[in-house]
């Protein structure tokens, strides 16, 4: 789940991103209204969180932007403002949920949680291909009914896939989508986590399931010859 914070307060801001990340969250972080829409335009985020006193554009005129675009990402404010009037104007603009600060860090997962959870029609909580089954609540991958033991890191690059079966996945896609947009995009970070998984995606199932496609990237099939698949992501 890639998530954008969108919050002024840098030790606020700090404490989020590294709890979020520590629970295999991609985080980027906003620290002004400006920078929030911007990335919300250039990135495709599962959970906005949203404070509301932020420079230049608060965040009650953030999410009444997002709306009037036409985009549906859910939002979670977070603000210290916790009067009737304050969540009212924050829903009526557009918010999702509303969690005032001081705030438990197990509360705003558990919001994360359901707002991803009704994010969409088209979210699946159960991936499948082949022998291999991914449960996105349960946060569990397994093949023909035995667990994977899998990274954090892992199981998002394996989430990808499934998402995407039998496509090619470009490097860059996926440093978008599972690390940060600032990660070194020279660095091999990617070939190194797709081999783990790859080796115990083969173990597990006996058969290669994600294959290498030289110079683009990589896909999750099996028994199809690379040369089939005629679309990049």
């Amino acid at each position: 789940m890639k998530i954008l914070v969108v919050e002024d307060d840098r030790k606020v801001a700090g404490f989020i991103e590294q709890g979020l990340k520590e629970e295999g969250y991609v985080v980027d972080v906003a620290p002004d209204g400006d920078e929030a829409t911007m990335l919300a335009h250039v990135y495709d985020y599962d959970v906005i969180l949203l404070d509301v006193v932020l420079p230049k554009k608060n965040g009650f005129q953030v999410a009444t932007e997002l709306r009037r675009e036409g985009r549906h990402t859910p939002i979670l404010m977070l603000t210290s403002r916790d009067a009737v009037e304050d969540v009212v104007r924050g829903l009526d603009a557009g918010a999702d949920d509303y969690l005032a600060k001081p705030f438990r860090f197990d509360e705003l997962l558990a919001r994360i949680r359901a707002l991803h959870r009704r994010g969409g029609a088209e979210r699946l909580e159960v991936l499948r291909y082949g022998p291999v089954t991914l449960d996105r609540l349960r946060h569990l991958a397994t093949i023909d009914d035995t667990r994977l033991d899998l990274t954090p890191k892992e199981f998002q690059l394996l989430e990808y896939f499934l998402l995407h079966p039998e496509e090619v996945v470009r490097r860059t896609t996926l440093l978008e989508k599972v690390w940060d947009m600032h990660f070194d995009p020279e660095s091999n970070v990617v070939d190194v986590h797709v081999g783990n998984l790859r080796r115990k995606l083969t173990q597990a199932a006996g058969e290669p399931l994600l294959s290498t496609v030289r110079g683009v990237g990589f896909s999750l099939r099996r028994g199809k010859d690379v040369s089939e698949v005629s679309q990049a992501h």
